[in-house]
Parts: structure tokens; C-alpha cells; sequence
């Protein structure tokens, strides 16, 4: 992956001027179609305000319109510096700690903090090949007995491609009526499934996938040299340092956006694009409240 640094970031988005300049061009050709006039003009800056206005009628366009920037008292820097932090901290980044790093009140770092997580979730994701599945449990004092919803905690499924992405989701229990379709909608026919001995899976040979096991409860973690789940718990391993370490405690509310982030992550951590430009090329593609379309 190719790396972005705070000297790039320094050097590429001075200010607000700049942001907004990276903001008009990602969204707008160089020559616009003028909803007004109908003509194809350029449209020039206007001083001290976030339009831009045809340089034959007048008509004004906004490039914040519509994303989650749109009429934000909050610096466009300051925004793409949070983009900036959100996207290059492995294992994230409190609101708390955006609050000090941006110097923003700590209800406005929430909001950004909201909002920015939200462009990293990602739907629509298909993997194939060689598939690790596994769940494990955030959050409680305790652990409980496992598939009987241990005190206090949410259980997050995990469905993971070797050398590729992953998909995590909040689920309400491991029953095989819960964990078997999100393994159909994201995991493509005919492939190899790898999962311990919990009998939720039993159903994967099936519904046409080659299904293996490692049966954990006997201590056993890896067999016939490639049949293991270890990949899937090294995220599990990730993302619960980064809640315990960065977070402390995460509700079950939020828990799936904390999931999304983490997911991101991981998804475009080989990306030959920087995990910043990626996220940042979300912003013009986002709702008012962060949603893609």
C-alpha cells in the first residue's frame, strides 16, 4: 500500500481554500452544464463563500451541497484532517482524541467522528476462494457460555477471504438460521469455508460450499497445514485492542458502525491507492448524514 504522510496531507490541503478546490474538481468537470442558462461555462470561485457561480448568468453551485460537510460551521481543513486521522491510525481513533488533535468541541468531534465512520461502511461486498468464518463476543463482564447470548455482550459474525476482504456484522445469536445467510449473501458459490466445530455451520456443504473444520474445543488450531481459523482471529484480536485500548467500551447501538471502520481497514490496508484518498473520494459520493450513494 502506498503510504500518505502528514507532510503530503500538510502540503496538498493548506486550508480551506484547498479543500474546497479538491471538492469542486472531484465532483464537477472543468467545464459545466449550467442548470440555469443551459450553457457549458466555467464557473469561478466566489470569494469568502463555499459557491462557485457561472461565469455567464450567475447561477451558483455549492460542491458541500448535499454531503456530510453541507452547511458545516466546521473548517473544510479541519473535516479532511479528521478524514485524514480516521483512515491512517490502525486500530482508530477516539472522538476524544479528534476533539484534542483538531481543537473542536468534543459534541462536534462526535458528530464528525459519526459521520466519517459512517463512509467507511461498505455493502455489496463479494468474496470467493478460501473463506474463514468465525464469531466473537464484545463487550459484558463476563464471558458466558458461548451461543447462549452471554451476559451484557453483542455477538459480531465474521466472514473473512484469505488474502482479501472481510465482512463483520453485529448478529442477534449463532443460530444457523441467523449465520448461514449472511454467509450466502457474501460468500460465492463453490467455495472452501473454513469454521471450528460449532454445529450452526453444519449446514454449508448443502447449500454448495466445500466446508472444513478445526476442532478448537479439542485444542486443536490448525490441521492438514491450511485448515484453520487464525487469519479471522487476528481481526477479532485487532479490533478488540482497538476498542479496549482506543474506546474502552462501546454500546451495542454503535457497535456495528465501530465494526465498519475496523472492516475498512483492513479492506484497503494492500490498496495501491491510500486509504485516505479512498475515503476522502467518498465524501462527494455521501448524504447529509454520510450514507453513499
Amino acid at each position: 500500500m502506498q503510504k500518505y504522510t502528514r507532510k503530503q496531507f500538510d502540503q496538498q490541503f493548506p486550508d480551506d481554500d484547498a479543500c474546497l478546490d479538491w471538492l469542486r474538481h472531484n465532483l464537477y468537470p472543468e467545464r459545466i452544464e449550467c442548470p440555469s442558462c443551459t450553457k457549458t461555462n466555467k464557473f469561478h470561485r466566489v470569494k469568502s463563500r463555499k459557491v462557485y457561480e457561472c461565469d455567464y448568468c450567475g447561477y451558483q453551485i455549492s460542491p458541500t451541497a448535499g454531503t456530510i460537510l453541507h452547511k458545516s460551521s466546521t473548517s473544510l481543513r479541519s473535516w479532511f484532517h479528521a478524514v485524514f486521522l480516521m483512515s491512517t491510525t490502525r486500530t482508530g481513533i477516539s472522538a476524544k482524541q479528534l476533539e484534542r488533535e483538531i481543537g473542536v468541541t468534543y459534541k462536534t468531534a462526535w458528530r464528525m467522528f459519526t459521520l466519517i465512520r459512517k463512509l467507511m461502511a461498505e455493502d455489496g461486498v463479494s468474496i470467493w476462494g478460501q473463506i474463514e468464518a468465525d464469531e466473537t463476543y464484545v463487550g459484558g463482564k463476563r464471558p458466558g457460555k458461548r451461543g447462549r447470548g452471554a451476559a451484557g455482550k453483542t455477538i459480531v459474525q465474521g466472514i473473512l477471504e484469505r488474502q482479501g476482504k472481510i465482512v463483520a456484522k453485529v448478529v442477534p445469536d449463532v443460530k444457523a438460521e441467523t449465520l448461514l445467510p449472511n454467509i450466502k449473501e457474501y460468500v460465492m458459490p463453490e467455495s472452501t469455508i473454513f469454521t471450528d466445530e460449532m454445529t450452526s455451520y453444519n449446514g454449508l456443504g448443502q447449500a454448495g460450499y466445500s466446508h472444513r473444520r478445526v476442532h478448537h474445543a479439542a485444542k486443536v488450531y490448525v490441521t492438514d497445514g491450511d485448515t484453520h481459523t487464525n487469519t479471522i482471529d487476528g481481526f477479532w484480536s485487532l479490533t478488540k485492542r482497538g476498542i479496549d485500548g482506543v474506546h474502552h467500551q462501546v454500546s451495542h447501538k454503535y457497535l456495528q458502525a465501530y465494526f465498519d471502520a475496523y472492516t475498512f481497514r483492513w479492506n484497503h490496508r494492500d490498496d495501491e491507492t491510500p486509504m485516505f484518498v479512498s475515503l476522502l473520494n467518498r465524501i462527494p459520493q455521501s448524504g447529509a448524514d454520510g450514507t453513499l450513494s
